[in-house]
């Protein structure tokens, strides 16, 4: 990560840090990192590049997908360029904020990755990786896409990112929002804006889905 230079103690306000060239380079940088992975995210789920990867790749797209996805995520996180320089949103520095906003902070992000790891329960982790794909084709039982339920295929069909509301949390709820954290909440919210589109009906199946789940998870298992 490149160095500006010692951050000095005040932070500048929001038009001078517009006109101050290292603080609009920094921002340029982030801005392409995001664009990076949002376009490797968006442009390999599109139907055309997942015809070309299933051609060339066949049962592993998906998981050429994940390590593509998982390679543009760690670009984005090594290459990150915090900006100190510039100014915040909000910051929590007074007692008893000071204290208390970021305990607050960590109990709803715990809660927020808990209810990540539930959904991730719904949506079937092994199938979202690939390893599902993999397994079905050498036992010869198909892609497991088609033995979804209607139901199950109308909620894909809806939702790109099945941890939406949750994630959002994670990006803005924080005790301090600078700048670049900013852009990242902001351009983030935006990309899982417009893949959001759930109705009563996808959410009726998501409980329904979770219910079942954690009851086979709560099972004794039968021993012999």
């Amino acid at each position: 990560m490149r160095d500006r230079g010692r951050a000095p103690d005040v932070r500048q306000g929001w038009l001078v840090a517009l006109q101050d060239r290292n603080i609009l380079i920094s921002l340029a940088w982030d801005l392409g990192l995001l664009l990076l992975f949002v376009g490797q995210h968006s442009l390999m789920a599109t139907e055309t590049v997942k015809a070309w990867t299933s051609q060339y790749f066949g049962v592993l797209h998906r998981s050429l997908y994940v390590a593509c996805t998982a390679l543009a995520l760690q670009l984005v996180m090594r290459y990150w360029e915090p900006i100190p320089r510039g100014p915040v949103l909000w910051e929590a520095r007074t007692e008893p904020w000071a204290t208390w906003v970021p305990l607050l902070c960590f109990v709803l992000h715990v809660i927020s990755w808990l209810l990540i790891f539930s959904i991730l329960l719904v949506f079937d982790y092994a199938e979202l990786m690939g390893l599902k794909q993999v397994y079905y084709h050498v036992l010869g039982l198909g892609e497991p896409l088609a033995l979804k339920s209607p139901r199950a295929l109308r909620l894909f069909s809806h939702l790109r990112h099945p941890v939406c509301v949750e994630l959002l949390t994670v990006l803005w709820v924080v005790p301090t929002l600078g700048t670049d954290r900013l852009l990242l909440a902001l351009l983030l919210t935006l990309y899982l804006g417009l893949a959001h589109g759930l109705d009563q009906q996808d959410l009726c199946y998501l409980q329904a889905q979770l219910q079942r789940k954690l009851h086979m998870l709560s099972r004794p298992q039968d021993g012999e």
